[in-house]
C-alpha cells in the first residue's frame, strides 16, 4: 500500500507560481514512479507531468512543458510539481499517483491514488 496526499494547491493570479508536494508513506516510494494529473470542472481527468523512480526520466503534457517541472526527493519520500506562468486553463484539481513498476506507462498503470488539490488561477 502507498498512502498519497496532495498539498500546495491554492488561488494564484495569471502568470504566478505554485509548487505541488505529494507526500508518500507505506510501500517504498523510492520505487515508484510518480505521476500527476488534472481534472478540471466539466472534463475528463488528463495526464500533466510523470517522473520514473530514479527521477532519470520525466515526461510531461504538451501544454504544460517548459512551464511545469516534475522532481521528486526519494530520502524523504516526497514528489513535487512546479507551476510557472500559471494560466486560467491551468485550473483543476490536480492528484498525484504512483506506480509501483518504477516506470511510468500511463494513467491505467498507476496503482494508488491520492484525493487531490485545487488549484485555481484567475484572470
Amino acid at each position: 500500500q502507498v498512502q498519497l496526499v496532495e498539498s500546495g494547491g491554492g488561488l494564484v493570479q495569471t502568470g504566478g507560481s505554485l509548487r505541488l508536494s505529494c507526500a508518500a508513506s507505506g510501500r517504498t516510494f523510492s520505487s515508484c514512479a510518480m505521476g500527476w494529473f488534472r481534472q478540471a470542472p466539466g472534463k475528463e481527468r488528463e495526464f500533466v507531468a510523470a517522473i520514473n523512480w530514479s527521477g532519470s526520466l520525466t515526461y510531461y503534457k504538451n501544454s504544460v512543458k517548459g512551464r511545469f517541472t516534475i522532481s521528486r526527493d526519494n530520502a524523504d519520500n516526497t514528489g513535487y510539481l512546479r507551476m510557472n506562468s500559471l494560466k486560467p486553463e491551468d485550473t483543476a484539481v490536480y492528484y498525484c499517483a504512483a506506480d509501483t513498476s518504477g516506470n511510468y506507462y500511463g494513467a491505467s498503470g498507476m496503482d494508488y491514488w491520492g484525493k487531490g488539490t485545487l488549484v485555481t488561477v484567475s484572470s
